[in-house]
């Protein structure tokens, strides 16, 4: 596979994954969305169909894809497909993988492992990452929440907010940054923890009430004196926020892939209309005004879509790399890609949705039109996984700016 074809598997399975959306998300999305329920049986349906495990070795039941075979871009083609019919679901897989296996995969021991994989990989359970908080926000090193070691437990105190897959009927656990302590230099020693579901002291407060994504499962985090062991310690202790930042490239790409579907069902969408909503003697397709604006979502799209197969494309060949296949892109060129296909792709979301929205005139501010939906769903692309002003940040520092 080269950084910007898909290979006849990926497509094969792109089909597989849209002719599932096609037929179990679209019929029901629109209800969902009203009554913010998280479907629970579907999800479990996208294990059974193995999305969670597209990352995964088969010693936990994933896919156990080679490298070569290209098991992140599977990944971030099966969020662009749910995320064409339902961007809420698009994230919940995102976030499932990205954020609840990964950090256990990528730093967990063995027994971690053994421990909780098998269930989320198989899509039974779900788990999310406690980042955020009240007043850090972007600033992930400004985290107030702290970790003490006590006779052989971690006792953890704070709150986190905006967490995917937290509190939903099968979240088994979530993976929490926390201060335990400071390092040699005085800066808060940052280290990530496990804490399973039903701890005493953990709560997931009531979900929150949302612009967009209303089918995910997102809420604030409380942790009052909530006791794990010693061993549920994730990685190495004092290196909680270096994880976090390989685990969020990913994440960024991903969350490209997510804007990907949802331009692809802008351009659908406004492609459908044009040629069916009559006006003046024909339909409105043939009016400049609205072609022009069609042909610009079409730019986008392919834009967007090649940015984003680049990044999934490079991070596969890193990983093919690291098993010993040959030498791949370095982690720095990954990191700029990563940022660039996340910039580009969520605020040409965002646009796409407005012009879509236009192009539907009255009735695409009718919520019992799909763009609306898609509308209200946009904007979150350019908050989640870094802003868009952390991402230009990023972007000027690769270029050896001294940006602050």
């Amino acid at each position: 596979m080269t950084q910007f074809e898909l290979s006849r598997e990926h497509e094969e399975f792109r089909r597989t994954v849209r002719d599932f959306a096609d037929a179990t998300i679209r019929p029901h999305v629109a209800e969902w969305d009203r009554s913010h329920h998280f479907p629970t049986d579907v999800v479990q349906r996208m294990g059974d169909l193995g999305l969670f495990g597209l990352t995964a070795p088969e010693e936990y039941g994933g896919a156990g894809l080679d490298a070569a075979d290209g098991p992140f871009t599977s990944l971030c083609l099966a969020i662009e497909e749910l995320g064409r019919v339902d961007q809420s679901l698009g994230i919940t897989l995102e976030a499932g993988v990205g954020l609840g296996i990964n950090p256990i995969l990528t730093f967990g021991t063995a027994e971690q492992k053994e421990t909780w994989l098998p269930d989320l990989v198989a899509g039974r359970r779900l788990a999310a990452f406690g980042l955020t908080e009240p007043g850090a926000g972007s600033d992930a090193s400004a985290t107030r929440t702290k970790a003490v070691l006590e006779n052989g437990e971690w006792v953890i105190n704070g709150a986190k907010q905006f967490i995917t897959n937290s509190g939903s009927d099968i979240t088994s656990l979530v993976t929490v940054t926390a201060r335990t302590g400071v390092s040699e230099s005085g800066r808060p020693e940052i280290s990530t923890i496990l804490v399973p579901s039903g701890t005493p002291g953990f709560v997931a407060e009531a979900a929150y009430d949302k612009l967009g994504w209303n089918i995910s499962d997102t809420h604030p985090l409380t942790f009052t004196d909530c006791r794990v062991p010693e061993a549920n310690l994730v990685g190495e202790r004092g290196r909680g926020y270096a994880q976090f930042l390989a685990i969020l490239d990913d994440g960024r790409v991903a969350i490209a892939a997510l804007a990907v579907g949802l331009i692809q069902a802008c351009v659908d969408l406004c492609v459908e209309y044009s040629l069916e909503r009559q006006t003046m003697g024909g339909p409105i397709g043939r009016k400049q005004g609205v072609a022009f604006q069609v042909a610009d979502l079409e730019v986008m799209l392919h834009a967007s879509r090649l940015l984003t197969y680049r990044a999934a494309a490079m991070k596969d060949r890193m990983m093919e790399a690291a098993s010993g296949g040959g030498a791949g892109p370095s982690v720095k060129q990954f990191k700029q890609a990563a940022s660039v296909a996340k910039l580009y792709t969520s605020e040409s979301a965002v646009t796409a949705t407005r012009i879509a929205t236009q192009v539907f005139g009255g009735y695409g501010f009718m919520e019992e039109y799909p763009v609306a939906r898609f509308y209200r769903d946009a904007k979150i692309l350019e908050i989640g996984e870094g802003t868009s002003e952390v991402q230009r940040m990023l972007i000027a520092r690769g270029l050896g700016l001294p940006v602050e």
